[in-house]
């Protein structure tokens, strides 16, 4: 049929914050475009019929380094972005999406400190504007479900400067 103007859809898929940034950089000229973390979301969204699972990452752990002093976090702790949710041993709790990225942030550095600018850029995605009662509400919340979870690990507040992932 001549005179229907096609459209089309691209659609990105990338499982950190930062990933999903960049590509909205790179997709902004398209018509029309869909960013999603994990190729489920993106079936999801089309109605696509579920295809046997692949063989999907495991989750991300803790595994960075720290200083020599410092005990590095729990192995046993892990974050699992796919399902978005928080894994100490045999148990699990779910997580809001900033409650994910903080805490994803935090484990990919454990002991390293975070600065309020850094995570704000890279969990809300704009700079940091002084304020910073949405960062520490996110941080607590996630303090509480490690707590609840009995996690040997806990976010550390830096006064005046950010956070970091510590052993307890």
């Amino acid at each position: 049929m001549q005179g229907i103007p096609v459209a089309s859809l691209v659609i990105g898929i990338a499982s950190s914050p930062a990933e999903r940034r960049q590509l909205a950089r790179l997709l902004g000229g398209s018509d029309a475009f869909l960013i999603v973390s994990t190729v489920d979301q993106a079936r999801e969204f089309l109605g696509v019929v579920e295809t046997p699972p692949v063989a999907t990452p495991p989750a991300t752990t803790m595994r960075a380094e720290v200083a020599p002093s410092a005990q590095p976090p729990p192995p046993d702790l892990a974050v699992d972005s796919d399902r978005r949710v928080l894994r100490w041993r045999d148990q699990e709790i779910d997580l809001t999406r900033l409650e994910h990225d903080v805490l994803l942030c935090l484990v990919h550095a454990p002991g390293q400190i975070w600065t309020y600018e850094r995570l704000h850029l890279e969990v809300w995605g704009n700079r940091h504007l002084g304020r910073n009662s949405d960062m520490h509400s996110v941080v607590r919340r996630v303090r509480g479900k490690l707590a609840r979870l009995n996690a040997t690990a806990t976010i550390h507040s830096v006064r005046g400067v950010g956070f970091r992932l510590v052993p307890v």
